[in-house]
């Protein structure tokens, strides 16, 4: 059986990767859930593969599965069906599961940090279709400003984690079948163009309800009920979580595209600049 396409969307934190999951979301025939996080360890390579019981017990005790809108129960009674089993099928399983139940046929993931194990999830996921959504870094580092996950505020320190992050996921392009690269700044300033673009690269027709995600986008994100993150960093409250995400909610806003003209310090551009700026530059941002 030939899989269809499943858009995987990467990227560093605070590059438009959850507008990006609710736009493509929105499209009647795909789902895509919010964090997973537990590709990661799946997909490493093993002596003695998972067995069924030990999948099982990875995916549901993963510390976004509360998120996930799927009972363990019923993802382990769809597990069980799978045969003969792989752990490629029972990952297959969940995410068909978690399609199914919102009435559509196709599936896909938004996990930005999977841009560093792509490799290993396109083994165990051939059909996994890698876009990579890349922001001017500055206004990365304006937008994690208080945050309590990445670096720090530090430009520095900003400059150096968007820099090796991008990094990370480009050494793997090569070694990749299916991955493309968009801008936060062409989805908000040209959203139908860059989707369509990213639905020719899926497979997948082009549906107006995509450029109306923010529509259903607070019922979407109602799915998070329990925060993930640094422990000892990460908020106790679910609406403090949520709040990160609050501006995917909205229609696309060109506005938040170059705050770093007017937002940024002289200094910390300086000083972030001296260290990203040749990426910048490679990447066709202004300097």
């Amino acid at each position: 059986m030939i899989e269809p396409a499943a858009p995987f969307i990467v990227g560093i934190g605070r590059s438009g990767t959850t507008l990006l999951r609710l736009m493509l979301d929105a499209h009647p025939e795909l789902a895509i859930p919010g964090e997973t996080h537990f590709l990661t360890e799946i997909a490493k390579d093993r002596v003695v593969p998972l067995s069924r019981e030990n999948l099982a017990a990875l995916m549901t005790g993963a510390q976004t599965w509360d998120n996930l809108a799927t009972g363990a129960d019923s993802f382990r009674a769809v597990l069980e069906t799978v045969e003969p089993f792989s752990v490629a099928d029972g990952v297959r399983a969940f995410y068909r599961l978690y399609a199914a139940r919102r009435g559509k046929r196709r599936w896909g993931d938004k996990s930005g940090f999977y841009l560093r194990s792509m490799t290993a999830i396109q083994a165990l996921l051939p059909e996994a279709h890698f876009v990579h959504v890349i922001r001017d870094g500055r206004d990365v580092a304006l937008s994690r400003q208080g945050l309590w996950f990445g670096p720090g505020d530090d430009a520095d320190s900003q400059a150096r984690f968007w820099v090796e992050g991008i990094g990370a996921a480009r050494e793997q392009v090569p070694l990749l079948a299916h991955y493309k690269e968009i801008r936060f700044e062409a989805l908000v300033n040209r959203p139908q163009e860059t989707l369509k673009e990213i639905c020719d690269f899926i497979g997948l027709y082009f549906h107006s309800d995509m450029l109306s995600h923010h529509a259903r986008a607070t019922q979407r994100l109602a799915e998070y009920r329990k925060p993930f993150g640094p422990a000892g960093r990460t908020p106790d409250g679910i609406e403090a979580f949520r709040a990160i995400y609050r501006r995917a909610a909205f229609a696309p806003d060109p506005s938040r595209a170059n705050r770093w003209k007017t937002e940024m310090g002289a200094e910390d551009r300086r000083r972030y600049e001296a260290i990203a700026g040749p990426l910048l530059e490679e990447l066709g941002y202004q300097i």
